[in-house]
């Protein structure tokens, strides 16, 4: 069975929306660590925004150079060739490479994916579709990317309106640019 990783950049006061202020904490050990983290899953699950976004960005990309960061090499390949899932009730069509609108049940729909053969399905940005995925409990794995910089405004990742869930931290590991990524499972019962 598939995991779903949900990979997310947040600010230390938990703002997620439309990371720039990711830029200047960048460094060669987080390219490398993202990169990973794409190389063991081999589907993307977005929301509609965050399609967008990528969308209009990753096939402009080359394979080193990204708004002047450098990448792994072929980054911007997988990120092109992966497939993509779309979850959007508003979307009528999707035309990045290896891409597929999910509009029906989504509980249903990614309960399915995960039963299908293949490596992790990565999950980042897209803060509603987390938000959906948690109420359904189909969230295997939490990467949060804490940058050190509290941006004030923005959207943050969790909505209060959730109800409680309990997480077993995995993992935590910190890199020289003060970033740090904690990596948490569900905690069933």
């Amino acid at each position: 069975m598939r995991n779903i990783i949900v990979s997310e950049f947040v600010s230390l006061d938990g703002v997620m929306e439309d990371p720039q202020w990711t830029f200047q904490f960048n460094t060669d050990e987080q390219n490398q660590f993202k990169y990973n983290e794409l190389k063991a899953s081999d589907a993307l699950l977005l929301g509609r925004v965050t399609y967008e976004g990528f969308a209009a960005a990753w096939p402009k990309v080359k394979n080193t150079v990204a708004e002047g960061v450098v990448i792994p090499d072929d980054f911007a390949d997988r990120m092109n060739n992966y497939p993509k899932f779309v979850i959007s009730t508003t979307l009528q069509e999707v035309s990045w490479n290896n891409s597929r609108l999910i509009r029906g049940n989504l509980s249903e729909e990614v309960s399915k994916l995960k039963q299908l053969p293949g490596k992790d399905i990565l999950v980042a940005g897209s803060c509603q579709l987390v938000n959906t995925l948690m109420q359904h409990d189909l969230i295997d794995e939490y990467r949060l990317m804490v940058f050190p910089i509290v941006v004030g405004n923005g959207k943050r990742l969790y909505r209060d309106h959730h109800d409680m869930k309990a997480l077993k931290h995995v993992e935590t590991k910190t890199f020289r640019s003060g970033v740090t990524v904690l990596t948490y499972q569900p905690h069933r019962m």
